[in-house]
């Protein structure tokens, strides 16, 4: 198993989430500063593209070059492009608590997850292994049209959390941060899910954000280490990256899609970490280049 080390390209965030690799440049969230944010690819020249006062999660973009971006706190999908936001999606009836993220396929349509219940709230009165012990409500991942109208809602998902399609759009593959496993669905032609199946079952690891490669393995964010880690289907693990503090996202980008980003934080505790700047970005160079959106 090949084994990295990350190292800090950037400080002073809040709580980075969504990472993604877009025209040279690492575009990301942060739930807490309320913003949409680019950087170079070595972690200087941090721009704010634009400010979501609903507290921005994750990102994709539609085949015309808008975004979407994830309004979390009030359940919306927001579509940003050269005429400005609008409203793409109100999800608000799916969600048990804040939506969270998305990847959209080549069509356009879109997949969003949420959380489905107050995570820091229900850390804070029962602690992990008590939220192990005693499995949270499910929610719903939606999946948008388009034009972003409600085309099917899959219900029963244990936190539905970072996805990527593959290449061929064929396949979704979900976290399921809760139930401690990557999930598949065949994608029909319409966008729609069917089939669904354990893609990968995981030992003690939360999957959080997640990026494919071109080998067809997932890294996944482990949210309950400080570690990445390399998966294949059927959940071997063939590969960890160790960061400094609790990895939540990563992506796979650079100019040959080697480096994999990693969005870092001490917690994603938001009574401890919405104040405090302690987030950071990581980076490491891997031997397989990343593919598709994210």
């Amino acid at each position: 198993m090949n084994t990295y080390q990350t190292t800090r390209i950037r400080e002073g965030l809040a709580f980075g989430e969504s990472p993604r690799w877009r025209a040279g440049r690492l575009w990301y969230s942060d739930f807490y500063r309320r913003g949409v944010f680019t950087v170079s690819p070595d972690g200087t020249d941090e721009r704010l593209e634009y400010e979501v006062s609903g507290q921005p999660s994750g990102l994709a973009w539609l085949p015309d070059g808008d975004q979407l971006c994830v309004s979390m706190t009030d359940h919306r999908v927001l579509r940003v492009g050269a005429n400005g936001t609008s409203v793409h999606a109100d999800i608000s009836e799916y969600c048990g608590f804040w939506a969270n993220d998305l990847t959209t396929g080549a069509s356009g349509v879109a997949y969003v997850g949420n959380f489905g219940f107050d995570l820091d709230r229900l850390l804070a009165e029962v602690g992990v292994e008590g939220l192990l012990a005693s499995p949270p409500p499910t929610t719903n991942l939606v999946v948008l049209d388009p034009e972003g109208a409600v085309r099917q809602v899959v219900p029963e998902m244990a936190f539905p959390n970072g996805a990527v399609l593959t290449p061929d759009g064929s396949t979704l593959i979900v976290a399921e941060t809760m139930a401690m496993r990557l999930t598949a669905f065949t994608v029909d032609e319409d966008g729609t899910l069917r089939d669904r199946r354990v893609w990968a079952p995981l030992e003690f690891a939360a999957p959080d954000g997640i990026c494919l490669d071109s080998e067809g393995q997932v890294w996944f964010a482990n949210a309950l280490t400080n570690t990445c880690q390399r998966v294949a289907p059927g959940g071997e693990i063939t590969a960890s990256a160790t960061t400094t503090q609790t990895a939540f996202a990563c992506a796979l980008g650079g100019p040959d899609r080697t480096t994999l980003f990693v969005m870092t934080a001490p917690t994603s505790d938001r009574f401890k970490v919405a104040d405090a700047r302690l987030g950071a970005i990581e980076a490491v160079n891997v031997d397989v280049p990343g593919t598709g959106q994210n």
